[in-house]
């Protein structure tokens, strides 16, 4: 039975009441989870959140994500309350073009929203990685003095976030490294949005939980706060990571239709909107409206936040007095800073001779880099011995020790690259692997690196079909015309190791938005004649690798079909036949190039051209042009010698002539 003060009921009150109004005016949205989880997130955000209104952007400030991204105007309600720029006309506008209370969550669209929610499961999954930062960078900065980074991630999930498969990914591995300052507040409705729980979903939370080394408390009443904030003291007293079921009524006060899967969403009209006010005891007729009681009870939120900010600064200028070291370390942190002799670096790089794979190149690369850059941060889904994307003078993380660069991500892949964006979101650089194929189970949470502008890198190996034996499996086709329609995303195919240099130059140099690099397995030899011009020439996304006198075509190409492509120069040369060779690494960063320089690279002119790359032929003939032939891979591949495999779809000298020749 709730014993809730008149106070503290009355805000509640009104963050149900702003959003029934909200959903009403915009004729859509979602009721049911913030009329039954009001009294979770109020009691979280009055009594436990450490978050400053007046600095949105305090470092320290606890993060709040609500996975159930639908909920939003439960969200939207707790920070105008709050004081963050969250006006009574934002309100009034939710789901209104442009406006800063959009339908589900957005990052950097709404003052105080700590990440872009609303695919299921990743939200949680993005805390993961929030808490995980927190901990690494608590154990780079802290000092047993001055515990200077100290905040919890705390997470609001439904139903639904604990039947996505990514959420059990990112739960077993927050389990496994004992995240204790993860805390997630599960609103346990028994409710989706088809049916009743129980037609779809009967796990035991509690032992479920418990089987990956999480604490499980239970709350049977959600309405009433004392118990909730029970709970959440009691999750602040283990080293576990942390789940507080809270049983609780989906649209609650709704009149019929509470506690069903009707309740889930849309628009109840205005007569059972009034009736449902009525059932919460809300004695006012004009929509929206805030009794001042409502924002009083949130003044100890604002003064605890202005309190513990400005301790924070004390302890922050204490550091910096006696170790100004680690300051300039979280400095650069929080302004994505590269040391200042950062490129450097790859002065000392040479891949002038020898066949090398890029993924060889690229493993030699990110070690030098992470010597010199602290954010830089990252791992593998299990397969890092084979994408080479391990920093080898550094000790992978474990539970009891953090301060490792290396991060043992085990084969969750999905729950890898959602994780990833909880780095980056807490400044790290991260950086994630495995095999091309398998971007197919990430690419929900690359979107959303790319939706949010996160300075995420992929590093990608067995590109193509020439993996051969292991067959079509393993043999990416259609990835890379996927992930080249993706809006805000910076694919880069390197042709050798000073490609591969440019491509991780420019990766580390992005910072709105995240990058994948596409690598090879196999040894090819190297088509640049030095860094400089690989640099140059993927900069701007393609260039002419190897320039003949008087061509009368092109050969186009990317990977390690560049070097096949110069070998079918050489050998039609010896036909007299003249033929420039374009690396095009990367298309989107080609076509923002100038007019003028896609036409010196792409010469109009020059019809006769001939495209090579081991992957779906889509998007290609924008650049063979109507007259030019376009060698691709259309079909699933082969298990077999790669060399086999990549004749038998003519990748091969003669084939490229042939077709040249026939045009």
């Amino acid at each position: 039975m709730s014993t809730n003060s008149k106070k503290e009921q009355l805000a509640i009150n009104t963050l149900r009441t702003l959003t029934i109004d909200a959903v009403e005016k915009a004729s859509s949205g979602h009721m049911g989870l913030p009329l039954g989880a009001a009294s979770m997130a109020y009691t979280l955000w009055n009594r436990h959140l450490k978050i400053n209104p007046e600095d949105p952007q305090w470092f320290n400030r606890d993060r709040f994500v609500l996975s159930a991204g639908h909920g939003s105007m439960l969200l939207y309600g707790l920070l105008h309350l709050s004081g963050f720029n969250v006006s009574k006309k934002d309100l009034q506008e939710f789901r209104s073009f442009n406006s800063k209370t959009p339908g589900h969550p957005e990052w950097e669209q709404t003052e105080g929203v700590e990440v872009t929610t609303g695919p299921l499961g990743q939200g949680i999954s993005m805390a993961v990685g929030m808490a995980l930062a927190e901990e690494k960078l608590a154990d780079t900065i802290n000092e047993e003095q001055n515990q200077l980074i100290d905040h919890y991630t705390y997470v609001l999930c439904g139903d639904g976030d604990l039947m996505e498969g990514v959420s059990h990914e990112a739960i077993s591995f927050a389990g496994h490294l004992q995240l204790g300052k993860l805390i997630v507040l599960y609103d346990s409705n028994q409710s989706s949005l088809d049916a009743a729980l129980e037609q779809s979903f009967s796990d035991n939370i509690q032992e479920k939980f418990e089987a990956v080394h999480w604490q499980h408390l239970l709350v049977e009443d959600g309405q009433n706060i004392e118990e909730i904030d029970k709970a959440l003291c009691q999750a602040k007293e283990t080293n576990q990571p942390t789940v507080i079921e809270v049983k609780t009524t989906i649209g609650y006060g709704l009149p019929k239709i509470a506690g069903t899967s009707d309740a889930h969403s849309d628009p109840v009209g205005e007569e059972d909107a009034k009736k449902a006010k009525e059932n919460l005891g809300w004695e006012y007729d004009t929509p929206f409206t805030i009794p001042e009681e409502a924002y009083e009870a949130f003044s100890d939120l604002k003064s605890r936040g202005k309190r513990l900010k400005e301790k924070w600064e004390q302890d922050y200028s204490a550091l910096k007095q006696n170790n100004p070291e680690k300051i300039q370390i979280l400095e650069d942190f929080l302004q994505q800073k590269l040391p200042e002799d950062w490129s450097e670096i790859f002065n000392e790089l040479s891949f002038k001779e020898g066949m090398l794979a890029t993924r060889t190149a690229s493993h030699k690369i990110l070690n030098a880099l992470s010597t010199h850059i602290p954010q830089l941060i990252g791992g593998a889904a299990d397969v890092s011995s084979s994408t080479k994307a391990t920093i080898d003078n550094s000790s992978a993380i474990t539970a009891s020790d953090f301060s490792g660069k290396n991060i043992y991500f085990g084969v969750r892949e999905f729950g890898m690259t959602a994780i990833a964006n909880g780095l980056a979101l807490h400044h790290f650089l991260p950086f994630v692997s495995t095999y091309f194929i398998f971007s197919d189970y990430m690419k929900p949470a690359i979107r959303l690196a790319a939706l949010m502008g996160l300075p995420v890198t992929y590093v990608f190996s067995h590109d193509s079909i020439a993996v051969g034996k292991d067959g079509p499996t393993h043999q990416p086709v259609e990835q890379l015309a996927a992930f080249r329609s993706m809006p805000n995303l910076q694919v880069i195919r390197p042709a050798d190791g000073n490609e591969t240099a440019a491509a991780w130059k420019f990766a580390l140099k992005q910072k709105t938005k995240p990058t994948m690099l596409v690598l090879e397995r196999q040894a090819t030899v190297p088509v640049t004649h030095s860094l400089d011009q690989a640099i140059e020439g993927v900069s701007h996304g393609g260039y002419i690798v190897s320039e003949v006198k008087d061509p009368v075509g092109i050969l186009i190409a990317s990977g390690s079909e560049v070097s096949l492509a110069v070998e079918a120069q050489e050998a039609l040369a010896k036909e007299n036949i003249a033929v420039n060779v374009v690396s095009l690494p990367s298309w989107d960063l080609f076509e923002a190039q100038i007019e003028e320089y896609k036409e010196k690279i792409l010469p109009k002119h020059l019809t006769k051209r001939v495209t090579i790359e081991m992957a779906s032929k889509l998007g290609w003939r924008e650049y063979a042009g109507s007259e030019g032939k376009i060698l691709s891979v259309d079909s699933f591949g082969y298990s077999g010698d790669p060399e086999e495999v990549m004749e038998a779809f003519g990748f091969t000298v003669g084939n490229v002539v042939n077709k040249f020749k026939s045009l």
